[in-house]
Protein backbone atom coordinates (compact mmCIF):
# COMPACT_ATOMS: atom_id res chain seq x y z
CA UNK A 1 0.00 0.00 0.00
CA UNK A 2 1.29 3.62 -0.81
CA UNK A 3 0.47 7.08 0.79
CA UNK A 4 -2.38 8.49 -0.54
CA UNK A 5 -0.45 12.05 -0.70
CA UNK A 6 2.64 13.58 0.41
CA UNK A 7 3.05 16.73 1.89
CA UNK A 8 6.47 18.31 1.93
CA UNK A 9 7.88 21.53 3.92
CA UNK A 10 10.00 23.25 1.11
CA UNK A 11 13.07 25.10 2.89
CA UNK A 12 15.30 22.54 4.36
CA UNK A 13 13.17 19.57 3.23
CA UNK A 14 13.08 19.94 -0.58
CA UNK A 15 15.50 23.12 -1.23
CA UNK A 16 18.83 23.27 0.10
CA UNK A 17 18.28 27.33 1.03
CA UNK A 18 19.91 27.45 4.22
CA UNK A 19 23.46 29.46 3.55
CA UNK A 20 20.49 31.76 1.86
CA UNK A 21 18.61 32.34 5.00
CA UNK A 22 21.50 33.14 7.29
CA UNK A 23 23.34 35.24 4.81
CA UNK A 24 20.03 37.33 4.51
CA UNK A 25 19.30 37.08 8.36
CA UNK A 26 23.13 38.02 8.82
CA UNK A 27 22.87 41.03 6.28
CA UNK A 28 19.59 42.27 7.75
CA UNK A 29 20.84 42.07 11.81
CA UNK A 30 24.13 44.41 10.71
CA UNK A 31 21.70 46.61 8.78
CA UNK A 32 19.71 47.18 11.88
CA UNK A 33 21.94 46.81 14.56
CA UNK A 34 25.02 46.89 13.61
CA UNK A 35 25.94 43.83 14.81
CA UNK A 36 25.53 39.77 13.89
CA UNK A 37 23.62 38.03 16.68
CA UNK A 38 23.89 34.51 17.44
CA UNK A 39 22.43 32.12 14.86
CA UNK A 40 21.00 29.35 17.31
CA UNK A 41 17.85 30.72 17.48
CA UNK A 42 17.06 32.33 14.42
CA UNK A 43 17.48 28.58 13.52
CA UNK A 44 15.40 27.39 16.02
CA UNK A 45 12.77 29.19 14.50
CA UNK A 46 13.07 27.68 11.41
CA UNK A 47 9.45 26.95 10.25
CA UNK A 48 7.69 29.74 11.49
CA UNK A 49 6.85 33.00 9.23
CA UNK A 50 9.84 35.26 8.69
CA UNK A 51 7.83 38.62 10.17
CA UNK A 52 7.59 36.12 13.54
CA UNK A 53 10.88 35.04 13.68
CA UNK A 54 12.28 38.95 13.59
CA UNK A 55 10.36 39.62 16.98
CA UNK A 56 13.33 38.35 18.57
CA UNK A 57 15.58 41.07 17.25
CA UNK A 58 13.17 43.86 16.46
CA UNK A 59 13.13 46.58 19.61
CA UNK A 60 9.58 48.16 17.85
CA UNK A 61 7.20 47.40 15.27
CA UNK A 62 8.17 49.85 13.08
CA UNK A 63 12.35 48.02 13.08
CA UNK A 64 10.12 44.48 12.81
CA UNK A 65 8.63 45.16 9.76
CA UNK A 66 11.75 47.57 7.82
CA UNK A 67 13.98 44.47 8.98
CA UNK A 68 11.48 42.32 7.04
CA UNK A 69 11.93 44.78 3.95
CA UNK A 70 15.33 44.59 4.48
CA UNK A 71 15.52 40.80 4.80
CA UNK A 72 12.88 40.29 1.58
CA UNK A 73 14.74 42.66 -0.67
CA UNK A 74 18.40 41.62 -0.13
CA UNK A 75 17.52 37.27 -0.28
CA UNK A 76 15.38 38.42 -3.43
CA UNK A 77 18.92 40.13 -4.93
CA UNK A 78 20.91 36.54 -3.94
CA UNK A 79 18.10 33.99 -4.73
CA UNK A 80 19.03 32.65 -7.50
CA UNK A 81 22.56 31.88 -6.98
CA UNK A 82 22.36 29.99 -3.44
CA UNK A 83 19.30 27.62 -3.94
CA UNK A 84 19.11 24.39 -5.31
CA UNK A 85 17.07 21.33 -4.73
CA UNK A 86 18.27 18.74 -1.91
CA UNK A 87 19.83 15.11 -3.96
CA UNK A 88 16.63 13.30 -5.22
CA UNK A 89 14.02 16.22 -4.94
CA UNK A 90 12.82 15.94 -7.86
CA UNK A 91 12.51 12.12 -9.00
CA UNK A 92 11.05 11.77 -5.54
CA UNK A 93 8.40 13.80 -6.23
CA UNK A 94 8.16 11.95 -9.99
CA UNK A 95 8.28 8.63 -8.70
CA UNK A 96 5.43 9.21 -5.77
CA UNK A 97 2.97 10.99 -8.46
CA UNK A 98 3.71 8.17 -10.98
CA UNK A 99 2.59 5.47 -8.37
CA UNK A 100 -0.81 7.52 -8.23
CA UNK A 101 0.20 9.62 -4.33
CA UNK A 102 -0.87 13.29 -4.36
CA UNK A 103 1.99 15.50 -3.69
CA UNK A 104 0.92 18.91 -2.49
CA UNK A 105 4.21 21.62 -0.80
CA UNK A 106 3.41 23.28 2.64
CA UNK A 107 5.63 26.12 3.78
CA UNK A 108 5.98 29.06 6.02
CA UNK A 109 7.24 31.32 2.73
CA UNK A 110 5.48 33.63 0.42
CA UNK A 111 3.75 32.93 -2.04
CA UNK A 112 6.19 35.21 -4.41
CA UNK A 113 9.36 34.02 -3.00
CA UNK A 114 8.27 30.49 -2.75
CA UNK A 115 7.12 30.08 -6.49
CA UNK A 116 10.35 31.56 -7.22
CA UNK A 117 12.33 28.49 -4.89
CA UNK A 118 10.60 26.18 -6.57
CA UNK A 119 11.19 27.48 -10.04
CA UNK A 120 14.84 27.16 -9.57
CA UNK A 121 14.77 23.79 -8.19
CA UNK A 122 12.81 22.86 -11.22
CA UNK A 123 9.83 21.35 -8.61
CA UNK A 124 7.17 23.29 -9.95
CA UNK A 125 5.68 20.88 -12.50
CA UNK A 126 6.33 17.88 -9.85
CA UNK A 127 4.13 19.54 -6.94
CA UNK A 128 0.28 19.78 -7.30
CA UNK A 129 -0.54 22.33 -5.10
CA UNK A 130 1.49 24.57 -2.99
CA UNK A 131 0.01 26.19 0.41
CA UNK A 132 2.51 29.45 1.11
CA UNK A 133 2.54 31.17 4.49
CA UNK A 134 0.64 34.22 3.17
CA UNK A 135 -2.33 32.56 2.18
CA UNK A 136 -3.11 31.16 5.78
CA UNK A 137 -4.32 32.82 8.95
CA UNK A 138 -2.62 31.20 11.49
CA UNK A 139 0.82 29.42 10.18
CA UNK A 140 2.65 26.21 11.27
CA UNK A 141 2.78 24.71 14.20
CA UNK A 142 -0.55 25.34 13.72
CA UNK A 143 -2.40 22.65 11.38
CA UNK A 144 -4.45 25.38 8.89
CA UNK A 145 -2.05 24.83 6.43
CA UNK A 146 -1.72 21.53 6.41
CA UNK A 147 -5.40 21.13 6.80
CA UNK A 148 -5.97 23.44 3.71
CA UNK A 149 -3.50 21.34 1.42
CA UNK A 150 -5.57 17.69 2.72
CA UNK A 151 -8.55 19.59 1.08
CA UNK A 152 -7.03 21.20 -1.48
CA UNK A 153 -5.66 17.74 -2.67
CA UNK A 154 -9.17 15.72 -2.08
CA UNK A 155 -7.76 14.08 1.28
CA UNK A 156 -9.38 15.51 3.95
CA UNK A 157 -11.30 12.80 4.70
CA UNK A 158 -8.28 10.13 5.74
CA UNK A 159 -6.00 12.24 6.97
CA UNK A 160 -3.87 8.95 8.00
CA UNK A 161 -3.15 7.59 4.87
CA UNK A 162 -1.19 11.06 4.21
CA UNK A 163 2.61 11.59 5.29
CA UNK A 164 4.26 15.09 5.91
CA UNK A 165 7.88 15.30 5.70
CA UNK A 166 9.98 18.65 7.39
CA UNK A 167 13.24 19.31 8.91
CA UNK A 168 11.72 21.18 11.70
CA UNK A 169 9.22 20.96 14.78
CA UNK A 170 6.85 23.14 13.30
CA UNK A 171 6.22 20.64 10.83
CA UNK A 172 6.36 17.53 13.35
CA UNK A 173 3.13 19.32 14.91
CA UNK A 174 1.49 20.67 12.12
CA UNK A 175 1.26 17.32 10.63
CA UNK A 176 0.23 15.58 13.70
CA UNK A 177 -2.30 18.09 14.32
CA UNK A 178 -3.98 17.92 11.07
CA UNK A 179 -3.75 14.01 11.65
CA UNK A 180 -1.23 12.79 9.33
CA UNK A 181 1.43 10.63 9.83
CA UNK A 182 5.03 12.91 10.09
CA UNK A 183 8.14 11.99 8.98
CA UNK A 184 11.36 14.17 10.04
CA UNK A 185 14.73 14.52 7.93
CA UNK A 186 18.08 13.93 8.84
CA UNK A 187 19.36 16.40 6.96
CA UNK A 188 18.02 19.17 8.92
CA UNK A 189 20.27 22.26 10.59
CA UNK A 190 18.35 21.66 14.16
CA UNK A 191 20.17 18.69 16.55
CA UNK A 192 18.50 15.45 15.91
CA UNK A 193 17.30 15.52 19.77
CA UNK A 194 15.19 18.10 18.95
CA UNK A 195 12.96 16.41 16.57
CA UNK A 196 13.28 13.77 18.11
CA UNK A 197 11.58 15.27 21.34
CA UNK A 198 8.35 15.87 18.66
CA UNK A 199 8.58 11.80 18.37
CA UNK A 200 7.63 11.65 14.76
CA UNK A 201 6.37 8.47 13.60
CA UNK A 202 9.57 8.21 11.13
CA UNK A 203 13.23 9.44 10.11
CA UNK A 204 14.57 10.10 6.85
CA UNK A 205 17.74 10.30 5.55
CA UNK A 206 17.76 11.04 2.27
CA UNK A 207 14.69 12.31 0.30
CA UNK A 208 14.40 9.18 -1.67
CA UNK A 209 14.14 7.12 1.70
CA UNK A 210 10.29 8.74 1.45
CA UNK A 211 9.52 6.19 -1.37
CA UNK A 212 10.24 3.02 1.23
CA UNK A 213 8.22 4.73 3.69
CA UNK A 214 4.63 2.83 4.05
CA UNK A 215 1.60 3.53 5.26
CA UNK A 216 1.80 0.16 7.37
CA UNK A 217 5.22 0.77 8.41
CA UNK A 218 5.68 0.94 12.13
CA UNK A 219 7.32 4.31 13.42
CA UNK A 220 11.12 4.40 14.10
Amino acid sequence: MNWRGVLFDLDGTLADTLDLILQSFRHTMRQHLGTEPATDAFLASMGKPLPIQLYDYARSETERLAMRDTYVAYQRSIHDEMVTSFPGAVSTLRALRKQGTRVGVVTSKGHRIGRRTLEVCGLSEEVEYVVFGDQVKRAKPHPEPVLKALEALDLSGDPGSVLFVGDSPHDVRAGRSAGTRTAAVGWAPIDRRVLEAEQPDFFVHQLKDVLAVKPSASPG
